[in-house]
C-alpha cells in the first residue's frame, strides 16, 4: 500500500462568488482531520497556510497536546497530532513529501464539484503502487482553479441522496478516507 499524506489548503481557494481568497485556519479542523488520518493510516497531515501568524496559532493548537494541559489530558489525541506539520504553501508540502518518500507524491485533487475524475473505488485501486499520494483539500468554497491544473488527479465529488452538496471539510476528509482505506 503506498504512503498516504493529506494537505489542507487554507490558499488559493475560492469564496462563494469565485474569487480567490485566503481562509482562516481552524483548531476544529486541525484537530478532526489529524483524529481521521491516524484512524485511517495516513502517514502526514500538512496544513498549509501563507500567513505566518496563523501557521503560528496552528502550532499553538498542536503543541498544546504536547507540552501543555492537554499532554496529561488525552493521549490518543497527542498521537493524532503528531501527524501535523504546518506548511507555507502546496510545493512545501511537496518537498516533505519527496524528503520523507524520496520521490514526488501523486497530486490528487478533491472538490464537492468534481464530476470528471475517480471514483473512491478506482482511486482506491491506483493507489496500490509504490508511489506516495497527497490528497489536496480545501477550505471556504474549495481550491482554486490553479490547484486543479497541478493534479495528477481528480477525485470525484462525494455525492448524498439528494443535490444538497455541502459537507465540511472534515466529514469530506473522514468520508475519502474511509472509502480509500477503510475496512
Amino acid at each position: 500500500m503506498s504512503d498516504l499524506f493529506l494537505v489542507l489548503l487554507h490558499h488559493p481557494t475560492v469564496d462563494r462568488r469565485g474569487q480567490i481568497v485566503t481562509t482562516a485556519i481552524t483548531s476544529l479542523d486541525i484537530h478532526d482531520i489529524a483524529r481521521s488520518a491516524r484512524t485511517f493510516g495516513v502517514r502526514g497531515f500538512y496544513v498549509a497556510h501563507p500567513v505566518p501568524s496563523l501557521r503560528d496559532f496552528a502550532a499553538r493548537v498542536r503543541d498544546h497536546w504536547f507540552e501543555g494541559p492537554g499532554r496529561q489530558f488525552d493521549s490518543r489525541r497527542r498521537e493524532a497530532l503528531e501527524l501535523v506539520h504546518l506548511v507555507a504553501d502546496l510545493d512545501q508540502a511537496i518537498t516533505e513529501i519527496e524528503r520523507l518518500t524520496g520521490r514526488r507524491p501523486l497530486l490528487v485533487y478533491t472538490s464537492a464539484g468534481a464530476r470528471d475524475g475517480l471514483s473512491c473505488d478506482e482511486l482506491r485501486h491506483r493507489l496500490g503502487s509504490d508511489a506516495p499520494a497527497l490528497l489536496m483539500f480545501g477550505t471556504g468554497f474549495g481550491l482554486a482553479p490553479a490547484i486543479r491544473e497541478r493534479a495528477d488527479l481528480v477525485l470525484n465529488a462525494i455525492e448524498g441522496v439528494g443535490d444538497y452538496n455541502h459537507l465540511s471539510v472534515r466529514a469530506a476528509v473522514a468520508i475519502v478516507l474511509d472509502r480509500l482505506r477503510g475496512r
